[in-house]
């Protein structure tokens, strides 16, 4: 039986990242960066598809853990009587090969403890070849090696499958073992460490400060806040800036369910928010190397823009199946990449020229290729604006007319045109102007059902969409807009025990609109919309209710999975969920006593007259 999703917390070196549950196993772990494939996937199946266990002998769940304060350095606990044994787990900033150090202490008495190591190499897959050597051992399988180091005395019995090491720590007494990843053609050991693994704990310990320290956020749920950036930069890959949505993939939105997908990549739809929340909250260098990254992976026609690209840009995320894992929970299939890539979106336009519009205002240095971009993209959805599309949530069902898509055509335009006149460029203002008037007048003619008093999820339909919650912090109409009132009082009906679906109704639309059977949990990221737009409404007193309701269901650590399931109390889908974390941030902004503070672009609601006055 899996470990219940909250159970895990995570710790990353900016590259890639290791899943730690409460029992001291590691059971999800990529190396060498987010989306190579697994040599850990005990996540996804059994131990027998790789962990690394460090605990005391008799195992069972830790009696306590937490993070160090403002770093990601994990702090584990086990309590026998008198007798309390510490591991800390970090992973060191990159600046030589990738590892993983496991420092284990003795608190108090005396604490028998095992390390066991099984490595499955090309997904959880492959058995390596495993060998002692003077410096450690070392496992061999294709083009990854891996050595295990230990920095204090251990014993190995007879087994190296799994590689297992015995050792007591007494009050006082420290052992350190290091996981190290090398390509397998090198010659040789790699490094454990370049200094003793106190010095590296200290040193990590003191970047993850140094960069929190820079929060400009200083309201009541500030460590909520400094949790979810320290989560949002662990996300991110640090030699191109990509940041991608979680670093796990196919946990079920449903348990036993086949809504299993791949979240190890960069979507566009994410860059607004993310670069938002890290502008607001005073980090404008990871900002700034999310907009490099955008304007790299972006680059070419924008006939092919893609809604998701891989860490290093990438354009091919081919998706497979791994039918040699069992899935989480017996959740199948497990996929690897993500046929997203393929789909045509028509959202990311919008979202895109949101994030140079809003980088633009920060004062975030632009290439001097931007306009050309910015014209090619209006070029582009000028002629296909009208098409239907997969939306927001990438249905793998058919492409309808998704009127959250057509907002964000609405936005495209409306950026394009706020660049153009910072810019000085007005050359093409008159055709883009057109265009947001047109899909303004559509989207509100087409996409409003009277008989709900709410905007609908696609034209003609009557199904709800949490999507609608965006349209007055997008500035398409302004949040005292009686159809905003309207449709934030609608909303109700995707309440589940105190969270938000995405759409509905439940009993029929999931199924209907995305083409996936089965059910799944309600969204984080939805309801932190509803209490923003509750804020926004003028019910703040409501959205604080609803906030500190999503606040509560972080797990030990404060972090949130992509969904909640109210029923059984669980968290659902891949995690911790870079949108879910954002979305706390944006909320927790837009509560605070200074309301201005929690809008994106406070540009953004300052609405033509005319568009106020659309039938």
């Amino acid at each position: 039986m899996s470990s219940p999703i909250e159970d895990y917390a995570l710790i990353s070196d900016l590259e890639t990242a290791a899943m730690v549950g409460r029992d001291g196993s590691i059971d999800w772990l990529c190396l060498p960066r987010f989306d190579s494939p697994a040599c850990m996937a005990a996540l996804l199946g059994t131990p027998a598809n790789g962990f690394w266990r460090v605990a005391p002998r008799t195992g069972g769940r830790c009696t306590r853990r937490a993070y160090r304060r403002d770093t990601l350095a994990l702090e584990t606990e086990w309590r026998s009587g008198h007798d309390i044994a510490r591991v800390t787990d970090f992973m060191p900033p990159r600046t030589q090969s990738p590892c993983v150090v496991r420092v284990v202490e003795g608190v108090s008495g005396t604490v028998r403890m095992r390390s066991e190591l099984r490595l499955r190499f090309h997904q959880g897959r492959v058995v390596p070849w495993v060998r002692e050597t003077g410096v450690g051992t070392v496992a061999v399988a294709g083009p990854d090696a891996v050595w295990l180091h230990a920095d204090g005395p251990v014993h190995a019995p007879d087994r190296q499958d799994p590689t297992v090491l015995d050792f007591t720590v007494p009050a006082g007494q420290r052992v350190a073992l290091t996981l190290v990843w090398s390509p397998s053609h090198l010659s040789g050991a790699p490094p454990p460490l370049s200094v003793p693994a106190e010095t590296a704990l200290k040193e990590t310990t003191g970047y993850w400060r140094r960069w929190a320290a820079q929060c400009r956020y200083e309201g009541p749920w500030r460590d909520a806040v400094v949790r979810s950036l320290i989560t949002l930069k662990a996300l991110t890959y640090a030699p191109t800036g990509g940041i991608v949505a979680a670093p796990t993939t196919s946990l079920p939105g449903c348990i036993g369910g086949e809504r299993n997908w791949d979240h190890r990549y960069c979507w566009l739809r994410d860059s607004t928010l993310t670069l938002s929340c890290l502008l607001r909250s005073g980090y404008r260098d990871e900002a700034t190397a999310w907009l490099n990254w955008l304007m790299r992976a972006i680059a070419g026609d924008p006939a092919h823009l893609q809604t998701v690209y891989g860490v290093g840009g990438q354009r091919l995320l081919h998706e497979t199946e791994a039918p040699w894992l069992d899935g989480y929970e017996g959740s199948q299939p497990v996929r690897f990449g993500n046929s997203a890539e393929h789909q045509f979106q028509l959202d990311v336009y919008g979202e895109v020229l949101d994030t140079l519009c809003l980088s633009l205002r920060a004062g975030i240095p632009m290439p001097a290729r931007v306009w050309s971009l910015v014209e090619a993209l209006m070029g582009h959805l000028l002629l296909h604006w009208r098409e239907p599309d997969q939306g927001l949530w990438q249905v793998r069902g058919p492409r309808r007319q998704f009127v959250h898509s057509k907002v964000m055509a609405w936005v495209a335009a409306d950026r394009a045109l706020r660049m153009g006149e910072l810019l000085g460029r007005n050359g093409s203002s008159d055709r883009w102007r057109e265009l947001r008037d047109e899909v303004h007048r559509e989207v509100c003619r087409e996409g409003w059902d009277p008989r709900q008093e709410s905007f609908v999820q696609s034209y003609g339909s009557s199904v709800l969409d949490a999507a609608a919650l965006q349209i007055p912090r997008l500035g398409f109409l302004p949040p005292r807009d009686r159809r905003v009132q309207g449709t934030v009082r609608a909303l109700r009906r995707l309440d589940h025990g105190g969270f938000v679906h995405r759409y509905g109704p439940r009993e029929h639309g999931v199924r209907e609109v995305d083409g996936i059977p089965g059910s799944e949990g309600t969204f984080v990221a939805c309801t932190l919309w509803y209490a923003d737009a509750l804020a926004a409404t003028g019910h703040r007193a409501q959205a604080r209710e609803v906030f500190e309701r999503a606040l509560a269901i972080r797990n030990d650590v404060g972090l949130l999975a992509e969904q909640w399931d109210p029923d059984t109390g669980r968290q659902l889908g891949n995690a911790p969920q870079a949108f879910s974390h954002v979305a706390l941030v944006e909320t927790a902004f837009a509560l605070s006593p200074d309301p201005s503070a929690g809008r994106r672009d406070p540009s953004a609601h300052r609405v033509p007259r005319r568009h106020r006055a659309s039938a």
